[in-house]
């Protein structure tokens, strides 16, 4: 990297590090003498690419399908971590799903996503070689208390399967998503064997347990989080950082929702409700009760003012006591995984609480999703502002484009 500069005496030469030469090669590998979030984009529209667009203020991802990376997602139960990777930009190309009652959810929420109601093992999906990104969230049942830990030994990993899918369709990056059982000691060599056939198949891997708080969630929802990405990419993926303001409490979240029906100690219970809530836990198939925690939880949950024995269907009366325990309903739950207000579960009671309690909640989804872009696309986006703005928006219409690409004289074009 270096050339030569010629002085007046011809026997003199010195060697001087050719800064503009070392920045011309190290940009195409993901290295930018200028940091600047603009500089960044510049220099990729130069180089032909349209990345990831960006609002002035730094405000949330285009979510443009002709332009967008795509993902299919596995597992995708009743649709969190989609909405989350959807609001991150992603398009999704497929999205994996054995539950007819969470698959049901999904295509009734949002009909124009290409759900398939499919069991994994062994599911052909090479049309979708090539894909962006590989996302889901592998049962958890084999890694948690509840399950026995069984792990590798469990019929319900689904960890090889993914891995299949990693080694057919090649994609650029891999998101799998678990409790923090994946992390203990127990774990350790399905842990180790799992990264080390990531490394086979050429990728760089990497594993975090991020925590709901961090990112909005009045949930203390500790998830483990797999990262992979070819060769290349690596480099430019940071995992998100918690976010500056605090998380509401369960109070500040469901104070709307407890007093729905007037009950006249509701402030009183709001600040008895000054904390976080323990994880949700949903279960398997096998559970045939709804019970929102393990013996372990249940003080926890007593102590922000919640009786975590069952759900209800109601929130409390006007004339409900002051030391009233009140029990949560399914909406009060899904607002503490952070789904749309306007988001409906199908499907038995039972079976909406297990699809509530066991997604991968939305704002935790978009935050890694987001640090996944960043990755790809060599953007940036303010975490903090794109998850305080609207997942859905309508689209709208550039008039400044239209009339620079087609230009009109007996028509005008208004807002």
């Amino acid at each position: 990297m270096f050339e030569e500069e010629h002085y007046e005496r011809p026997e003199t030469t010195v060697s001087v590090f050719a800064h503009d030469i070392v920045w011309d090669l190290a940009w195409p590998f993901g290295y930018d003498e200028d940091a600047r979030p603009k500089a960044a984009l510049e220099r990729m529209r130069e180089a032909g690419s349209v990345p990831l667009q960006i609002d002035p203020d730094g405000g949330s991802p285009s979510t443009d399908t002709a332009t967008a990376p795509t993902v299919l997602e596995v597992c995708a139960g009743a649709g969190g971590q989609a909405i989350g990777l959807h609001a991150a930009g992603f398009h999704h190309v497929g999205l994996v799903e054995i539950d007819a009652d969470a698959a049901q959810t999904m295509r009734h929420n949002r009909p124009q996503w290409p759900v398939i109601e499919a069991d994994l093992r062994g599911l052909d999906l090479s049309a979708l070689k090539g894909v962006d990104l590989l996302a889901g969230g592998v049962p958890c049942q084999p890694y948690s208390a509840a399950g026995e830990r069984l792990g590798a030994h469990d019929e319900r990993d689904l960890f090889p399967e993914a891995l299949r899918l990693v080694r057919e369709l090649e994609p650029r990056a891999v998101m799998l998503e678990n409790v923090t059982g994946t992390q203990t000691v127990g774990n350790a060599v399905n842990r180790l064997r799992i990264l080390s056939e990531l490394s086979a198949l050429g990728y760089d891997a990497e594993w975090r347990i991020l925590n709901g708080p961090d990112f909005g969630l009045p949930q203390k929802r500790r998830r483990a989080i797999l990262v992979a990405f070819k060769p290349g990419i690596m480099h430019r993926f940071r995992w998100p950082s918690p976010l500056e303001r605090r998380a509401p409490t369960v109070g500040e979240a469901l104070y709307d929702l407890m007093a729905a029906n007037g009950w006249k100690h509701v402030d009183a219970w709001k600040e008895r409700a000054n904390g976080y809530a323990p994880t949700l836990i949903g279960g398997s198939q096998k559970k045939l009760g709804i019970d929102l925690a393990q013996p372990k939880s249940r003080e926890s949950w007593l102590r922000i003012g919640v009786d975590a024995n069952g759900r209800t269907r109601r929130a409390p009366e006007p004339d409900a006591p002051a030391d009233h325990t009140p029990k949560l309903t399914l909406e009060m739950m899904a607002r503490l995984q952070d789904f749309p207000r306007d988001w409906q579960f199908q499907g038995s009671d039972l079976q909406q609480f297990r699809q509530i309690a066991n997604a991968f909640p939305p704002a935790m989804a978009q935050s890694v999703g987001l640090a996944i872009m960043r990755a790809l696309n060599g953007s940036e986006i303010h975490l903090g502002e794109a998850l305080g703005k609207p997942r859905e928006r309508k689209p709208s219409l550039n008039l400044a484009a239209v009339r620079a690409r087609h230009p009109v004289d007996d028509v005008e074009l208004t807002r």
